[in-house]
């Protein structure tokens, strides 16, 4: 088959590939929930599904150190947070804060 072939994959084979399993959602929540307990002011920031990235939730703390797993969509993500006990922000309209930067900038690879 060549590099621009006509024959593509089914639309049903391309939905189920983008879909996490149950297994990875339980994963991604306890991941998410350990980073929350461990850290100090932590806040979670909802990254909008795009044409290339599935949707996510970044948990970032106070000294900037984050951490970002999928999850299904925006409800899914105000559950998550309402059951950790702590503030969500949409990326779209708030920006990802400060310190996240900064601590990019001091963890990033010389």
């Amino acid at each position: 088959m060549g590099l621009f072939s006509r024959k593509k994959k089914p639309l049903r084979e391309v939905w189920a590939s983008n879909k996490t399993t149950h297994a990875q959602r339980s994963d991604n929540e306890r991941h998410l929930s350990e980073f929350a307990s461990s850290r100090e002011g932590v806040r979670a920031y909802f990254e909008q599904a795009t044409a290339r990235e599935a949707a996510a939730l970044v948990l970032i703390a106070v000294d900037g150190e984050w951490t970002r797993r999928k999850i299904a969509d925006i409800s899914a993500a105000e559950d998550l947070a309402d059951s950790l006990g702590i503030p969500l922000f949409d990326v779209a309209a708030s920006g990802y804060p400060r310190e996240m930067r900064e601590w990019n900038v001091r963890h990033a690879r010389k």
